[in-house]
Parts: structure tokens; C-alpha cells; sequence
């Protein structure tokens, strides 16, 4: 794994350390070097497994996806322990899988049985002292440059990714963002188009499936915002044109106007259009994403409507 990752004063830089031969199977006649002389250098995590066992075929696959995403910053060397009896006696092995962790050449970790990807994670982060994946750093970095307008350059990232990592819904997410941020929603749809059910009830990749879907409808009225804007001056209580202009304000990307003008649909009349205002409100919240700022104002003010 090689990504390209920013210095922090918008230069280039290599992720530290490569995969390389990340994780590897070991024995008694290799371990010393494997493990204890190679945990000098790197922590190293040992996993004793064995073909037959269930929850080691979750573990195994898991934990090595994690190892192989560190950049080098940590190792991992498997024991089949029917393969290797002699180890998994001096090790004390009584089920499996049992993970231990070696740093200095000497275990300072260890759990045994599956455990979620998020506590595997958490495991490795403090193995590693902190930073220990870089799918998370390029996905901080592929965010950061889509929202600072380099759809480019974070579609070019969120594909490295991806390399890594095809299943990843946060990237999955991403490049489909980006793609409707250089205006090729068609291009986004298809990706969506192929991907499987688990990765589709992702909250990202639903949001961008609203997205999506508010883009088609509301792109009708893309060109008619000054229309509409002189409609609604002219009869502010045109609840159609006032809606209609919410969805304008939508494809313009001008997300507070659109907030803005479905709470006030929804101030003067909570009822009007089977409650279409609020329906349209929670699609506008859900595709901004629950940190942006125009979420954050709309949840606000359409929580004080509804309980004023």
C-alpha cells in the first residue's frame, strides 16, 4: 500500500513505511526471526488459528485486512496450531483463535475469540501508539480535498482506496460524491447501481443516494431560480412556488436558501401538501450529511416550529 498523503503544508508525501510482507505464516523454526527479532522494530501480532475453527475464519481475514491498511506500522505472522503443536504448548494455547501482540521481542498484548473490526482496530491503534491506518488518514485526506473543492484530486484518492479496500462504503460514498460534484451524476448512479445490499444500507452511501435522487427532481427548476425568487416575491403565500423554489435553491447548491424556504413552507402551514415541507427537509438533512452547516441550522429551527 502506497498512498499519497499531505505533509500537512500541502506537500506530497509517502505514507510511511509499505506493506511489503505484512502478514506471513510462521513456525517454531522461524519464529525468533518472525516475531521476537522482528518486534524490535515493529510490533508484531501473533494469531494462532487452525483451519477447522469458525470464528478464526472472521478473525483471520479481518485483523490481517487492518494489518495490511497500517502502512508498515505493524506486522503479522499467523500459527496454524495443528501445524505447529509445539508452539501453541508453549504458549499455553487452550482455544482458539488467541491473539497475542509482541513489542521489544516480548508479548504486551493479547484477547482471545472474534472481536469487531472496531475493536480490532482499537487494539492495533494503541499497538501501534496512534495512526495506525492509512484507509482512515487518505479518507480524512480525500474528504478534506472534496470539500475544499478538489473533486479531482479526492476522486483520484478515493480510487486508490478502493484499490485497497473495494467493499469500503466511506470511499464508495466519496467517489460518487465527487463524481456529482464535477457533474457526472450519471456516473454515480451507476456505481450505486452495483452495489450489494450491506454496502447500500450504509448511512454515507444512503445519503448519497438521497442526494442523488433530490438532484433528478430538483434539476428541473435548476434555471428557473430567478422566476421563481420574483413568484415568491410577488405572493409570498404561493406555497407551490415557494416549494419549488427550495428544490431551485437545492440544485444550485444553495443549501441554506433551500432549508430556509421549506421551514418557512412549513411555519406558515405544518399540514400543507400531506407535510411535504418536513418530508423534504429530513431528504435535504439526510444528502448535506448531519454535520453541515445547514443542517445543523434546519434541525434547529424546524425543532422550534414543531414544539413552539
Amino acid at each position: 500500500m502506497s498512498f499519497i498523503l499531505d505533509d500537512g503544508m500541502g506537500k506530497p508525501q509517502q505514507a510511511a513505511g509499505g506493506a511489503g510482507d505484512a502478514v506471513k505464516d510462521t513456525t517454531a523454526a522461524t519464529f525468533m526471526a518472525d516475531v521476537i527479532e522482528q518486534s524490535q522494530t515493529v510490533p508484531v501480532i501473533v494469531d494462532f488459528w487452525a483451519p477447522w475453527c469458525g470464528p478464526c475464519k472472521t478473525l483471520g481475514p479481518a485483523l490481517e485486512k487492518l494489518v495490511r491498511q497500517s502502512g508498515g506500522r505493524v506486522k503479522m505472522v499467523k500459527i496454524n496450531v495443528d501445524e505447529d503443536q509445539q508452539l501453541a504448548a508453549q504458549f499455553r494455547i487452550q482455544s482458539i483463535p488467541t491473539v497475542y501482540a509482541f513489542k521489544d521481542g516480548r508479548p504486551v498484548d493479547g484477547f482471545q475469540g472474534a472481536l469487531p473490526e472496531s475493536q480490532l482496530k482499537q487494539f492495533i491503534e494503541r499497538l501501534a501508539g496512534g495512526g495506525a491506518n492509512v484507509i482512515d488518514d487518505a479518507l480524512a485526506q480525500a474528504k478534506e480535498l472534496l470539500e475544499a473543492g478538489q473533486a479531482d484530486e479526492a476522486a483520484a484518492l478515493y480510487e486508490q482506496i478502493l484499490g485497497e479496500d473495494p467493499a469500503n462504503p466511506l470511499a464508495l460514498a466519496g467517489i460518487m460524491r465527487c463524481y456529482m460534484a464535477m457533474g457526472e451524476a450519471d456516473a454515480a448512479r451507476e456505481v450505486l447501481g452495483q452495489l450489494p445490499a450491506d454496502i447500500l444500507a450504509h448511512a454515507e452511501v444512503q445519503s448519497v443516494k438521497t442526494a442523488l435522487d433530490l438532484a433528478a427532481e430538483a434539476g428541473k427548476y435548476a434555471d428557473e431560480i430567478s422566476e421563481l425568487e420574483a413568484r415568491v416575491a410577488a405572493a409570498p403565500a404561493d406555497l407551490d412556488a415557494r416549494f419549488e423554489l427550495a428544490n431551485a435553491c437545492y440544485a444550485a447548491n444553495k443549501r441554506q436558501e433551500a432549508v430556509d424556504h421549506l421551514l418557512d413552507i412549513f411555519k406558515r402551514d405544518r399540514t400543507w401538501n400531506d407535510d411535504m415541507a418536513r418530508k423534504q427537509l429530513v431528504k435535504f438533512f439526510e444528502a448535506f450529511g448531519p454535520a453541515d452547516p445547514a443542517t445543523i441550522h434546519g434541525r434547529k429551527k424546524l425543532s422550534l416550529l414543531m414544539f413552539s
